[in-house]
Protein backbone atom coordinates (compact mmCIF):
# COMPACT_ATOMS: atom_id res chain seq x y z
CA UNK A 1 0.00 0.00 0.00
CA UNK A 2 1.07 3.92 0.10
CA UNK A 3 0.15 5.03 2.98
CA UNK A 4 0.90 9.13 3.36
CA UNK A 5 1.59 10.64 6.21
CA UNK A 6 0.10 14.00 7.14
CA UNK A 7 2.84 15.98 8.90
CA UNK A 8 4.64 19.26 8.82
CA UNK A 9 7.37 17.81 10.15
CA UNK A 10 9.16 14.48 9.00
CA UNK A 11 11.57 14.71 12.04
CA UNK A 12 8.87 14.57 14.63
CA UNK A 13 9.42 11.13 16.66
CA UNK A 14 5.91 10.16 16.19
CA UNK A 15 6.03 10.73 12.12
CA UNK A 16 9.53 8.90 12.08
CA UNK A 17 8.01 5.95 14.14
CA UNK A 18 5.02 5.53 11.43
CA UNK A 19 7.92 5.83 8.77
CA UNK A 20 9.90 3.23 10.33
CA UNK A 21 6.46 0.90 10.83
CA UNK A 22 4.97 0.75 7.63
CA UNK A 23 8.50 0.35 5.90
CA UNK A 24 8.84 -2.58 8.00
CA UNK A 25 5.30 -4.03 7.18
CA UNK A 26 6.50 -3.63 3.34
CA UNK A 27 4.78 -0.23 2.55
CA UNK A 28 5.40 2.34 0.58
CA UNK A 29 5.80 5.45 2.90
CA UNK A 30 5.34 9.06 2.31
CA UNK A 31 5.20 12.34 4.53
CA UNK A 32 3.28 15.25 3.01
CA UNK A 33 2.52 18.70 5.11
CA UNK A 34 -0.58 19.22 4.91
CA UNK A 35 -0.09 22.94 4.90
CA UNK A 36 1.41 23.18 1.45
CA UNK A 37 -1.34 20.75 -0.22
CA UNK A 38 -3.44 22.64 -2.60
CA UNK A 39 -7.51 21.52 -3.05
CA UNK A 40 -8.83 21.54 -6.22
CA UNK A 41 -12.59 21.15 -5.65
CA UNK A 42 -15.29 20.31 -8.60
CA UNK A 43 -18.21 18.13 -9.44
CA UNK A 44 -16.76 14.86 -10.56
CA UNK A 45 -12.66 14.68 -9.86
CA UNK A 46 -11.95 16.41 -6.78
CA UNK A 47 -7.86 16.85 -6.77
CA UNK A 48 -4.97 17.44 -4.27
CA UNK A 49 -1.60 18.93 -5.72
CA UNK A 50 1.15 19.15 -3.48
CA UNK A 51 4.99 20.17 -4.61
CA UNK A 52 3.71 20.75 -7.98
CA UNK A 53 1.96 17.51 -8.41
CA UNK A 54 -1.21 15.69 -8.42
CA UNK A 55 -1.12 13.68 -5.39
CA UNK A 56 -3.29 10.33 -6.52
CA UNK A 57 -2.17 6.90 -6.03
CA UNK A 58 -2.77 7.23 -2.45
CA UNK A 59 -4.49 4.19 -0.51
CA UNK A 60 -4.88 5.44 2.99
CA UNK A 61 -3.56 8.69 5.05
CA UNK A 62 -2.60 8.66 8.45
CA UNK A 63 -3.50 12.53 10.00
CA UNK A 64 -1.04 13.96 12.18
CA UNK A 65 -2.87 17.63 12.31
CA UNK A 66 -1.54 20.08 14.68
CA UNK A 67 -3.89 22.05 16.94
CA UNK A 68 -2.95 25.41 15.04
CA UNK A 69 -3.57 24.33 11.75
CA UNK A 70 -7.08 22.20 12.42
CA UNK A 71 -8.55 24.30 10.03
CA UNK A 72 -6.73 23.83 7.03
CA UNK A 73 -5.44 20.32 8.29
CA UNK A 74 -9.14 18.84 8.60
CA UNK A 75 -10.16 20.88 4.89
CA UNK A 76 -7.04 18.41 3.39
CA UNK A 77 -8.50 15.09 5.52
CA UNK A 78 -11.93 15.85 3.85
CA UNK A 79 -10.50 16.28 0.82
CA UNK A 80 -8.94 12.68 0.68
CA UNK A 81 -12.25 12.07 1.65
CA UNK A 82 -13.94 12.83 -0.94
CA UNK A 83 -11.23 11.19 -3.12
CA UNK A 84 -12.17 7.59 -1.25
CA UNK A 85 -9.22 7.43 0.55
CA UNK A 86 -9.25 6.05 3.68
CA UNK A 87 -7.91 8.10 6.28
CA UNK A 88 -7.30 6.65 9.79
CA UNK A 89 -9.03 9.70 11.53
CA UNK A 90 -12.28 11.34 10.17
CA UNK A 91 -12.24 14.56 9.43
CA UNK A 92 -15.37 15.19 11.40
CA UNK A 93 -14.12 13.21 14.33
CA UNK A 94 -11.40 15.49 14.06
CA UNK A 95 -13.29 18.89 14.31
CA UNK A 96 -15.02 17.33 17.58
CA UNK A 97 -11.89 16.13 19.32
CA UNK A 98 -10.33 20.13 18.71
CA UNK A 99 -13.48 21.92 20.37
CA UNK A 100 -13.38 21.39 23.97
CA UNK A 101 -16.98 22.41 25.04
CA UNK A 102 -17.93 19.97 22.19
CA UNK A 103 -16.39 17.26 23.14
CA UNK A 104 -17.40 17.32 26.48
CA UNK A 105 -20.46 17.80 25.75
CA UNK A 106 -20.43 14.76 23.67
CA UNK A 107 -18.69 12.66 26.52
CA UNK A 108 -21.76 13.72 29.14
CA UNK A 109 -24.17 12.53 26.89
CA UNK A 110 -22.88 9.57 26.84
CA UNK A 111 -22.82 9.19 30.29
CA UNK A 112 -19.08 9.29 30.69
CA UNK A 113 -17.13 10.98 34.07
CA UNK A 114 -16.32 14.25 33.65
CA UNK A 115 -14.59 17.06 36.34
CA UNK A 116 -17.59 19.53 36.90
CA UNK A 117 -17.23 22.03 34.30
CA UNK A 118 -18.62 25.69 33.76
CA UNK A 119 -18.57 27.34 30.66
CA UNK A 120 -20.40 30.72 29.82
CA UNK A 121 -20.76 33.64 27.00
CA UNK A 122 -18.20 35.88 29.11
CA UNK A 123 -20.30 36.14 32.26
CA UNK A 124 -19.44 39.07 34.47
CA UNK A 125 -20.16 37.08 37.80
CA UNK A 126 -17.36 35.42 37.86
CA UNK A 127 -17.84 34.61 42.01
CA UNK A 128 -20.93 32.80 40.32
CA UNK A 129 -18.79 30.62 38.14
CA UNK A 130 -16.50 29.55 40.83
CA UNK A 131 -19.20 28.94 42.92
CA UNK A 132 -20.79 26.25 40.37
CA UNK A 133 -17.50 24.79 39.62
CA UNK A 134 -17.71 23.67 43.13
CA UNK A 135 -15.68 26.62 44.87
CA UNK A 136 -11.38 27.16 44.96
CA UNK A 137 -9.41 25.59 44.05
CA UNK A 138 -10.13 25.06 40.18
CA UNK A 139 -8.86 24.73 37.05
CA UNK A 140 -9.48 27.49 34.28
CA UNK A 141 -8.53 26.10 30.61
CA UNK A 142 -8.65 28.15 27.64
CA UNK A 143 -10.48 26.44 24.92
CA UNK A 144 -7.79 26.28 22.43
CA UNK A 145 -4.74 25.46 24.74
CA UNK A 146 -3.32 22.75 24.02
CA UNK A 147 0.20 20.41 26.18
CA UNK A 148 -1.21 21.85 29.13
CA UNK A 149 -0.38 25.72 27.91
CA UNK A 150 -3.06 28.09 29.10
CA UNK A 151 -4.39 26.12 31.59
CA UNK A 152 -4.38 27.70 35.58
CA UNK A 153 -4.93 26.39 38.73
CA UNK A 154 -6.56 29.02 41.05
CA UNK A 155 -5.93 28.04 44.70
CA UNK A 156 -8.36 30.79 46.04
CA UNK A 157 -11.69 32.20 44.85
CA UNK A 158 -10.24 35.23 44.56
CA UNK A 159 -7.66 34.41 42.72
CA UNK A 160 -10.11 32.40 40.37
CA UNK A 161 -12.25 35.43 39.96
CA UNK A 162 -9.37 37.34 38.97
CA UNK A 163 -8.19 34.64 36.22
CA UNK A 164 -11.36 34.53 34.74
CA UNK A 165 -12.11 38.66 34.59
CA UNK A 166 -8.68 38.77 33.29
CA UNK A 167 -9.71 36.41 30.43
CA UNK A 168 -13.21 37.94 29.88
CA UNK A 169 -11.37 40.84 29.18
CA UNK A 170 -9.52 39.90 26.49
CA UNK A 171 -12.22 38.48 24.92
CA UNK A 172 -10.39 34.84 25.12
CA UNK A 173 -13.14 32.20 25.94
CA UNK A 174 -12.20 29.96 28.86
CA UNK A 175 -14.29 26.77 30.85
CA UNK A 176 -13.66 26.63 34.30
CA UNK A 177 -13.63 23.00 35.97
CA UNK A 178 -13.35 21.85 39.84
CA UNK A 179 -9.93 20.64 40.55
CA UNK A 180 -9.58 17.29 41.55
CA UNK A 181 -7.12 16.93 44.23
CA UNK A 182 -7.43 13.38 45.33
CA UNK A 183 -5.53 12.94 41.67
CA UNK A 184 -1.86 14.24 43.05
CA UNK A 185 -0.79 15.60 40.03
CA UNK A 186 -1.58 12.42 37.74
CA UNK A 187 -3.94 11.32 35.19
CA UNK A 188 -3.45 8.37 32.91
CA UNK A 189 -3.21 8.20 28.99
CA UNK A 190 -5.06 5.35 27.38
CA UNK A 191 -3.98 4.72 23.87
CA UNK A 192 -6.62 3.32 22.18
CA UNK A 193 -6.11 1.92 17.95
CA UNK A 194 -9.59 0.08 16.60
CA UNK A 195 -11.14 -0.03 19.42
CA UNK A 196 -8.80 -1.75 21.54
CA UNK A 197 -6.48 -0.14 24.41
CA UNK A 198 -3.25 -1.02 22.91
CA UNK A 199 -1.23 0.92 26.02
CA UNK A 200 -1.31 2.91 28.70
CA UNK A 201 0.69 4.78 31.13
CA UNK A 202 0.50 7.35 34.53
CA UNK A 203 1.73 10.99 34.01
CA UNK A 204 3.21 12.29 37.03
CA UNK A 205 3.55 16.16 37.56
CA UNK A 206 7.04 17.24 38.51
CA UNK A 207 7.10 18.98 42.00
CA UNK A 208 5.20 21.96 42.53
CA UNK A 209 3.73 21.47 39.01
CA UNK A 210 -0.29 20.12 38.71
CA UNK A 211 0.09 19.99 34.82
CA UNK A 212 1.09 15.91 34.05
CA UNK A 213 1.80 16.97 30.58
CA UNK A 214 5.27 15.20 29.40
CA UNK A 215 5.85 18.73 27.44
CA UNK A 216 5.72 20.45 31.13
CA UNK A 217 8.38 18.51 32.79
CA UNK A 218 6.16 15.51 33.70
CA UNK A 219 7.27 11.83 33.84
CA UNK A 220 5.44 8.63 32.40
CA UNK A 221 5.56 5.31 34.13
CA UNK A 222 3.47 2.00 32.62
CA UNK A 223 0.28 1.14 34.18
CA UNK A 224 -2.62 -1.59 33.78
CA UNK A 225 -6.03 -0.14 33.66
CA UNK A 226 -8.83 -1.21 36.08
CA UNK A 227 -11.17 -2.59 34.06
CA UNK A 228 -13.82 0.18 34.86
CA UNK A 229 -10.86 2.62 33.63
CA UNK A 230 -10.57 0.66 30.24
CA UNK A 231 -14.27 0.47 29.92
CA UNK A 232 -14.31 4.57 30.25
CA UNK A 233 -11.63 4.68 27.75
CA UNK A 234 -13.46 2.50 24.99
CA UNK A 235 -16.71 4.39 25.51
CA UNK A 236 -15.01 7.69 24.65
CA UNK A 237 -13.03 6.89 22.02
CA UNK A 238 -16.29 5.19 20.29
CA UNK A 239 -18.51 7.84 21.09
CA UNK A 240 -15.62 10.35 19.60
CA UNK A 241 -15.72 8.35 16.49
CA UNK A 242 -12.29 8.13 16.70
CA UNK A 243 -10.47 5.30 15.77
CA UNK A 244 -6.67 6.24 17.00
CA UNK A 245 -6.83 8.96 20.58
CA UNK A 246 -5.47 9.34 23.36
CA UNK A 247 -8.21 9.11 26.30
CA UNK A 248 -6.63 11.44 29.30
CA UNK A 249 -8.39 10.84 32.74
CA UNK A 250 -8.42 11.30 36.35
CA UNK A 251 -8.82 9.14 38.90
CA UNK A 252 -11.68 10.52 41.42
CA UNK A 253 -12.92 9.18 44.65
CA UNK A 254 -15.92 8.21 42.62
CA UNK A 255 -14.29 6.51 39.56
CA UNK A 256 -12.20 7.90 36.32
CA UNK A 257 -12.92 11.28 34.94
CA UNK A 258 -11.98 12.08 31.17
CA UNK A 259 -10.33 15.36 30.92
CA UNK A 260 -9.64 14.95 26.89
CA UNK A 261 -9.84 12.60 23.90
CA UNK A 262 -7.13 13.63 22.18
CA UNK A 263 -6.89 12.59 18.31
CA UNK A 264 -3.22 13.29 17.32
CA UNK A 265 -1.35 11.68 20.73
CA UNK A 266 2.01 11.76 20.41
CA UNK A 267 3.80 8.12 20.47
CA UNK A 268 7.06 9.10 21.79
CA UNK A 269 5.79 9.23 25.79
CA UNK A 270 3.58 6.16 25.82
CA UNK A 271 6.06 3.80 23.51
CA UNK A 272 8.99 4.64 25.95
CA UNK A 273 7.08 3.87 28.90
CA UNK A 274 5.36 0.94 27.78
CA UNK A 275 7.84 -0.52 25.79
CA UNK A 276 4.93 -1.35 22.84
CA UNK A 277 5.31 -0.79 19.11
CA UNK A 278 2.14 1.67 18.81
CA UNK A 279 3.31 2.50 15.67
CA UNK A 280 2.66 -0.90 14.35
CA UNK A 281 -0.82 -1.06 15.70
CA UNK A 282 -1.56 1.64 13.67
CA UNK A 283 -0.50 0.82 10.55
CA UNK A 284 -1.93 -2.84 11.01
CA UNK A 285 -5.34 -0.32 12.07
CA UNK A 286 -4.96 0.88 8.37
CA UNK A 287 -4.10 -2.42 6.43
CA UNK A 288 -7.44 -3.50 8.58
CA UNK A 289 -9.22 -1.14 7.14
CA UNK A 290 -8.18 -0.45 3.00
Amino acid sequence: MKIAILSRNPNLYSTRRLVEAGNQRKHEMMVVDHTKCDLIIEKRKPVIIYKGKMLDRVDAVIPRIGASVTFYGTAVVRQFEMMKVFTAIESQALLRSREKLRSLQILSRAGLGLPKTVFTNYSRNAKEIVQAAGGAPVVVKLLEGTQGLGVVLAETDNAAESVIDAFNGLKVRVIVQEFIEEAKGADIRAFVVDGVVVGAMKRQAKQGEFRSNLHRGGTAEVIELTEEEENAALKAARVMGLGICGVDMLKSNYGPLILEVNSSPGLEGIEKATGKNIAKNIIRYVERHV
